[in-house]
């Protein structure tokens, strides 16, 4: 592995689960700082009911201003149909369907059972094979590891639901730790089985940081070969449908890691700082966490070489 893709959900995960909103000018020089940084791809929000989640009230204009940065990957997250269409008409780079292993947690997240929301996602494809050819569409599956409501979610049924999802037509499987249950032995096993049940569909990690084994299981994943790992600047979100889970792991901390290990991310974490700042200033006294921004930078710290 020489190149390690960072996926910022900030601007989606993040935001959603602050009760203030950010303002539209400060989300458009937040995700242009982040990229400035380096960051390749941004989840930039989520195509949801303005009444449910004011914060993404302003979605379409936020894919607009990002689709202008050269070079930025822009994901959205769709919870169902209708969303996915508005996404596809913005020209969005990528979709992200949250699909729940644990049912109870479905029900609560998007009021779907599972074979509801397997047909919502075979209606999705079918709407972008037809209409918005070149669109990536991800299946998050979340809840993977544990879940607040349901409890333990056994691992046949999170193979399953990925290869329902595989037959469904998605193009990339991720898995999400949605209640921050995870533990390094759980990772390295589940993304073995998902590699073998869906080969190269299989996708990205999401890990929450409840318990404190956030970074410890992105290295358990490198083991067995993910290459792509949701993060959030400041550590800020988590599922508002699972109580008690923090946030995601801290996107500074992530990189910091990851270019530690000789893996190369392409961003910078001084300008990375950057963006942080913007995101202080745009929500004071918001909550930030992170260890690297605490200390800074070990003197003589060097960033990985790229390699062939």
């Amino acid at each position: 592995m020489s190149f390690i893709l960072v996926s910022e959900v900030g601007p989606r995960d993040g935001l959603q689960a602050i009760s203030r909103t950010m303002p539209t000018a400060s989300k458009h020089r937040w995700i242009a700082a982040l990229a400035d940084a380096g960051v390749k791809e941004i989840e930039v929000g989520s195509f949801v009911s303005a009444k449910l989640l004011p914060q993404m009230a302003d979605i379409a204009e936020v894919v607009l201003r990002a689709k202008t940065i050269s070079g930025l990957h822009v994901v959205a997250l769709v919870p169902n149909l209708k969303g996915a269409l508005a996404a596809f008409e913005s020209d969005i780079d990528k979709i992200t369907l949250p699909v729940s292993v644990s049912e109870p947690h479905s029900l609560a997240n998007v009021r779907k059972t599972h074979a509801e929301m397997i047909e919502q996602v075979r209606s999705v494809v079918a709407l972008r094979n037809e209409r918005f050819p070149g669109i990536q569409i991800e299946a998050g599956l979340s809840t993977v590891f544990g879940c607040t409501i349901q409890g333990v979610v056994p691992d046949d049924d999170v193979i399953r639901m990925a290869e329902a999802m595989a037959e469904a037509g998605v193009d990339e499987i991720g898995l999400a730790d949605t209640a921050g249950y995870a533990t390094p032995v759980q990772v390295r096993r589940l993304f073995h089985r998902l590699q073998k049940a869906v080969g190269e569909l299989a996708g990205s990690a999401h890990f929450h940081n409840t318990l404190g084994q956030g970074l410890a299981n992105v290295v358990a994943a490198l083991d067995v070969g993910v290459t792509t790992f949701d993060s959030s600047m400041g550590g800020i979100g988590g599922c508002p449908y699972a109580p008690g889970a923090t946030g995601n792991i801290v996107t500074e901390d992530l990189v910091f890691l990851l270019e530690s290990m000789g893996l190369k991310t392409g961003i910078d974490i001084d300008k990375l700082m950057v963006a942080r700042s913007i995101l202080q200033e745009a929500l004071p006294g918001e909550a930030l966490y992170g260890y690297l921004p605490s200390v800074g930078l070990p003197k003589g710290f060097t960033y990985a070489e790229a390699t062939a």
